[in-house]
């Protein structure tokens, strides 16, 4: 009975291996680049879910990669809207201390939103937000988000969607002291619905730092 209420990827804690990206971030027209070796495994068949979206992530002492490519859609993307749920966007949390047994983020956890355009509709490059996360006890240093690189790219039947997250917007952003981070997103398509790394809507993951998996940032 308990196995029918509760989902299945509550009941594990994951943590997933980034391979070290050295030559990251790159040129504009070729800002990460990352092979399938940083590819997250999709977690979602956990949950009898089957995900759209090859979510890849690499990481050096600069700092965090991620890229998103998207196939299957036959609609351009909707960039930033008043309403965020109306538009295609990323959703990242990145607790830099992976600090799992907290339920209010302290000042080491952010909330970015990517959003693969400025809107509204698809115009304009992509751009990202750093939000201040619910119920958080502390907030993260201000950040110079005109630091973080973004690019997309179009693809036949989709797009790619790539980010650049420095240091300097990482507070406590230090892979020498600390190889694990703390990690979730929520990734939303308005054509090909929602893309989560583990448990859906039906946990506060939006706020609450336990429910974040981990990354071991690991070698090449």
């Amino acid at each position: 009975m308990a196995a029918t209420l509760v989902p299945p990827s509550f009941l594990f804690r994951f943590s997933l291996p980034v391979r070290h990206a050295p030559r990251i971030p790159g040129t504009d027209d070729k800002l990460l680049n990352l092979s399938e070796a940083h590819r997250l495994p999709d977690l979602g068949p956990i949950e009898g879910r089957t995900g759209f979206a090859d979510v890849r992530l690499g990481w050096n002492e600069r700092g965090l990669g991620i890229s998103v490519e998207v196939r299957g859609k036959k609609k351009g993307v909707i960039g930033r809207q008043p309403i965020p749920s109306s538009a295609d966007r990323l959703r990242l949390w990145i607790d830099t201390r992976n600090t799992q047994n907290i339920h209010r983020a302290g000042k080491f956890c952010h909330e970015f939103h990517l959003y693969p355009a400025a809107g509204p509709g698809p115009k304009g490059d992509p751009v990202a937000e750093l939000r201040t996360i619910d119920r958080a006890r502390e907030s993260p240093s201000t950040a110079n988000l005109s630091l973080v690189r973004t690019r997309l790219e179009a693809l036949p039947g989709g797009y790619r969607l790539e980010a650049w997250f420095p240091a300097e917007v990482l507070t406590g952003y230090s892979p020498g002291e600390q190889a694990k981070l703390g990690f979730y997103y929520h990734f939303r398509d308005t054509e090909l619905g929602d893309q989560f790394l583990s448990m859906g809507r039906e946990f506060p993951f939006d706020y609450d730092p336990s429910l974040w998996q981990t990354l071991e940032l690991g070698g090449t």
